[in-house]
């Protein structure tokens, strides 16, 4: 099994809410790491703009290519989300309960490595974690899921 983080815009987070996170797409430029998904997998949301952890999703099939436009381009105008995975939810945060990602710099072993850089580690849709990073999150995903929301 491997643990994925996703960076994306909260408006696509929201398109996958929506969806019932039936399925998630990722960037053409993401074809290689794409590949490497299997069921089984864990995907965690990385929002950008607001710098916040959505959430955790399962990969339930191989990604497949399917260029049916879902999700909205962040920056460039016609790209595309081809590379795709059915997914399921496992635990998505409400907006109230996002972790703050800046939380996590000194935290994660992907951010830590980059010292005063470590946003430089979302940089780009789509990431391999180590099983350590994942599971420092998720147990803050757990926790944020207890609190009641206001």
């Amino acid at each position: 099994m491997a643990n994925w983080i996703v960076v994306g815009s909260p408006e696509n987070f929201e398109i996958a809410r929506e969806r019932g996170f039936d399925m998630f797409g990722f960037k053409s430029t993401r074809r290689r790491e794409s590949a490497e998904m299997k069921p089984g997998d864990k995907l965690i949301f990385y929002l950008t703009g607001v710098m916040r952890f959505g959430g955790i999703a399962n990969v339930e099939s191989e990604v497949y290519e399917d260029r049916t436009p879902v999700f909205k381009s962040e920056k460039k105008a016609g790209e595309e989300y081809p590379f795709r995975a059915r997914t399921s939810p496992d635990r998505i945060l409400d907006r109230d309960q996002w972790l703050d990602v800046k939380e996590y710099a000194e935290r994660l072993e992907m951010t830590r490595r980059r010292g005063q850089y470590w946003r430089l580690a979302f940089q780009g849709n789509l990431h391999q974690i180590s099983n350590e990073d994942y599971e420092t999150i998720s147990k803050d995903v757990d926790a944020a899921k207890k609190k009641v929301a206001v």
